[in-house]
């Protein structure tokens, strides 16, 4: 069947195989032009990330093991001086090794984020991208990320702070003003006390204004004992050291006392009462102990010598010597009223009724 005239394809609509195959020769000759002209720039662009990257990399590498060196020599230097008597009672090798383990943790960070920051721009640089957009915007990010996170950089850079001074540590007994208790984990932004009833406290490191470390250094045991004015001094103080001297020989007492218990005198001077003051320095967090057991020592002695205290039981001698009590003391006095010729009794004595008056006889009444 022919086809109709419309239907079938005119000569100049028909493509040349010809033109076809020179077009396509003419565009692989540019691409390899192209790539003839350029391959140099591309490989040195590459080469220069590359080694960029590489760099980077191993500077990242070299800093990150040199801080783990570091924190590693300073945990061996605090494990050999506690096995010694200083290092006992001043170095906490746990604390040492947890406080120089966030210190590496922050140090590492902020290494990784300025090498790989620094190599990324350059990167960036490196392809001709124009970084000035680039870092207008992140700088007014940044700003407005600090602006709205301002609480959470605060608490940052304030435990950043505390672990580097290091103000407190794991096992201390802190006062951190919004609460106190006994430290149980040390955060960049949270730190978490335990407190004297159980309860676990979550303090942002922002809002600690001031911080009572009673772990540090040494502590003050003191106790105040109040007797007689009439008792003598100088036994009182043979008593309270001959209590010390006991004290300081016995275990574990022996250790918690870094210092000879004192007889600082007389705290105070009353009519009644006069108080003894007795100090003692002591291991940190081990005064409250030691007050307590002065206590029960000192009372214990002070009843053993006849020492009155004030608040305890009479001593024998002064109940018998008292006066007996007056049997009508409880008695109330007799009233004026129980004797009948009292003028009381006779004033409420009422008036017999022959005695009064009769009314007087009403007169005619006279109206108009």
């Amino acid at each position: 069947m022919p086809w109709p005239a419309a239907l079938l394809p005119l000569a100049a609509d028909t493509p040349d195989a010809t033109d076809t195959l020179r077009e396509t020769h003419q565009n692989v000759t540019n691409a390899a032009s192209f790539i003839e002209e350029n391959w140099a720039g591309w490989l040195y662009l590459g080469l220069r990330i590359l080694l960029i990257v590489v760099i980077a990399a191993a500077l990242r590498s070299v800093v990150r093991k040199s801080l783990t060196k570091l924190i590693t020599r300073m945990n061996r230097s605090a494990e050999a001086v506690e096995g010694t008597a200083l290092g006992g009672l001043l170095v906490n090798a746990e604390r040492r090794r947890q406080r120089s383990e966030a210190i590496g943790s922050v140090l590492r960070s902020v290494a990784s984020f300025l090498i790989l920051g620094t190599a990324g721009l350059m990167v960036l640089g490196a392809l001709d991208i124009n970084l000035g957009p680039l870092l207008a915007s992140a700088g007014v990010a940044g700003v407005a990320i600090g602006f709205g996170a301002r609480n959470l950089v605060t608490d940052f850079l304030s435990g950043v702070f505390m672990i580097l001074e290091d103000q407190y540590g794991v096992g201390d007994k802190i006062d951190a003003g919004v609460a106190s208790g006994e430290v149980v984990e040390v955060g960049l932004r949270v730190t978490k006390l335990r407190g004297d009833n159980g309860e676990i406290w979550y303090v942002r490191n922002g809002e600690i204004k001031r911080i009572g470390n009673l772990s540090q250094g040494w502590a003050t045991a003191g106790v105040a004992v109040q007797v007689k004015p009439t008792e003598s001094l100088a036994h009182i103080r043979e008593v309270v050291q001959e209590v010390a001297d006991g004290l300081a020989k016995e275990s574990p007492w022996d250790e918690r006392l870094w210092g000879p218990v004192e007889v600082l005198g007389l705290d105070e001077v009353l009519l009644a009462s006069m108080t003894v003051k007795v100090s003692a320095k002591t291991m940190p967090g081990q005064q409250f102990a030691v007050e307590r057991e002065l206590r029960w020592r000192i009372k214990e002695a002070f009843d053993a010598a006849g020492i009155r205290i004030i608040g305890g039981a009479p001593a024998v001698d002064e109940a018998e010597d008292a006066a007996p009590a007056d049997p009508a003391a409880a008695v109330a006095p007799p009233s004026a009223l129980a004797n009948p010729s009292s003028p009381q009794s006779l004033a409420a004595t009422p008036i017999p009724a022959a005695q009064i008056p009769p009314p007087a006889a009403a007169g005619p009444r006279i109206s108009k």
